[in-house]
């Protein structure tokens, strides 16, 4: 028992001497868990992946066979890989400044708002997909969408079955764009909007522009993407840079009103109080 106390004070000695290198390896290894989740499937990963290669490779070499001259040419070159590196993934560094930045508590109606609206808007969407009419439209929450609205036509418009029809019919100049609705006054600010495209790699090779277009307007900011194909006439719904497809107009409302809604679901009072 006493050769167990000095090797419990070498412990708790060590713990107290490299506390903060362990904190300092939590902090990276967090760090570098999410960059992979954002990073990992873009094809910006790939070009990343054999950068590294290479450069571990020269390293190594230079290292082993005492290579001067590699070395300083490794040194002098790294400011500039760093450079590259932020053009590779400047897509996604904008996603990431744009999570960091928006606030969800803001950005979300209040319990006391107007749900027709949202139920309205999905009575329009379930009438465009019913007659396979392709639309894209994004809802702008509390990153506004001015620099995308500069691409399109900018309107102010209150939202109606009739107008909504008339922008996405095949045969009007702004169909092929994206529809932008401002939340906070429930008013539609601009069509035939032009949208960033998504970036990732995607398994169902079926997903069209207009889907990527929606992928990519909720990578850049909070705006959540309402999108329906033009060939099957499938409503999809783009949250923070993920896809949900095959929505019933009934399906949309109610996904809708849980992402913005901060309490969607009162709870019911009790119809049968309690005796005095």
């Amino acid at each position: 028992m006493f050769a167990v106390i000095p090797v419990l004070d070498h412990v708790t000695t060590f713990a107290v001497e490299h506390w903060r290198d362990a904190v300092s390896i939590l902090i990276l290894w967090v760090m570098l868990y999410y960059a992979y989740l954002f990073f990992h499937a873009t094809r910006g990963a790939r070009i990343f992946t054999g950068l590294v290669a290479v450069w571990i490779a020269l390293t190594l070499l230079s290292e082993l066979l005492k290579l001067v001259v590699i070395g300083w040419i490794l040194k002098s070159v790294s400011v500039f890989i760093v450079v590259a590196m932020v053009v590779i993934f400047q897509p996604e560094l904008r996603r990431a400044l744009a999570e960091l930045g928006s606030n969800r508590l803001f950005s979300r109606f209040s319990a006391e708002g107007d749900q027709e609206f949202i139920e309205n808007l999905c009575e329009m969407v379930g009438l465009l997909s019913k007659k396979r009419v392709g639309a894209l439209i994004a809802l702008e929450q509390s990153i506004e969408l001015k620099p995308y609205l500069e691409t399109g036509v900018a309107m102010d418009s209150l939202l109606s079955k009739e107008l909504v029809q008339t922008i996405f019919h095949s045969n009007t100049a702004l169909h092929d764009g994206g529809m932008i609705i401002r939340l906070r006054d429930e008013r539609i600010m601009g069509a035939g909007c032009v949208f960033p495209l998504h970036q990732r790699e995607l398994q169902d090779r079926s997903i069209g522009l207009r889907h990527r277009a929606g992928l990519g307007i909720s990578e850049e900011s909070d705006a959540i993407a309402i999108v329906v194909s033009e060939e099957t006439g499938h409503i999809s719904l783009a949250v923070e840079g993920k896809l949900e497809q095959n929505l019933k107009p009934e399906a949309l409302s109610e996904r809708l009103k849980e992402l913005l809604f901060a309490d969607p679901q009162p709870e019911e009072k009790d119809e049968n109080p309690a005796a005095e």
